[in-house]
């Protein structure tokens, strides 16, 4: 059985807590263990409770996010750091990926964005699990690096109205899900409008890069779903 991943919520908004912990809780694996309304009793738990995952915000009171990550590095605290916040501007976000987030998720966000780092770190998790080595390859699978689905053809002959940026977010996106995605699902995941959103899907499918599970409800059409085809 894989060991629940505990996270600790630092986050001053009583009503933001409790949606992120729900949030959280509702992705396999991973629990609260503890939450603390501000960084220096972020701090504290970190110590109490020793969390494999800080979900930290940034605009609080007696000690900001960037001052509480600044504290866990200078003390060579062993935790892992998502930032959810909404501080957008540059120099934050520089400060905060200079310390080594894991991840930096910008408020207002839907659950699928969370979900979606939450498994990023559950698969990085599992792999630097005890002593070996890590091939080229995975390592780029993990952080979200070049595809080997990718070739030197799809960047240059991909069809009109669609671009390779948006098509390497689809690609991570999908390649990280267990459970095949409407275009809906995918176009809220990612960011952009659907009818986009089914355009690439409907370009990986001709492509043989996904593969099409049509899902009959009880009421209304079926659902078209989409689901990532393993290599190899």
């Amino acid at each position: 059985m894989t060991k629940l991943i505990n996270v600790l919520l630092i986050e001053d908004d009583p009503m933001v807590q409790e949606v992120n912990r729900m949030f959280i809780e509702r992705v396999p694996g991973f629990t609260v263990c503890a939450i603390a309304g501000n960084g220096t009793e972020g701090a504290e738990k970190v110590a109490s409770f020793q969390p494999d995952l800080v979900l930290l915000d940034n605009f609080m009171p007696k000690q900001s996010g960037l001052e509480t990550l600044q504290a866990f590095r200078q003390q060579d605290t062993d935790v892992d750091v998502i930032v959810i916040s909404a501080a957008q501007d540059k120099e934050t976000i520089r400060a905060m990926m200079r310390l080594g987030v894991v991840d930096y998720i910008i408020k207002p966000f839907k659950f699928e964005r969370l979900k979606q780092a939450l498994e990023k770190y559950q698969s990085f998790k599992q792999h630097m699990i005890g002593d070996g080595t890590i091939g080229q390859e995975e390592i780029d699978r993990l952080q979200g690096g070049p595809s080997p689905a990718r070739t030197d053809k799809q960047r240059v002959d991909l069809p009109k109205g669609l671009n390779q940026q948006t098509l390497e977010q689809i690609v991570q996106f999908l390649s990280g899900q267990s459970l095949p995605l409407s275009a809906e699902e995918t176009a809220e995941g990612i960011g952009i409008a659907r009818v986009t959103a089914r355009r690439y899907l409907d370009y990986l499918l001709k492509s043989d890069q996904v593969q099409m599970v049509i899902e009959y409800g009880s009421i209304g059409r079926p659902v078209n779903r989409y689901q990532w085809k393993e290599k190899g």
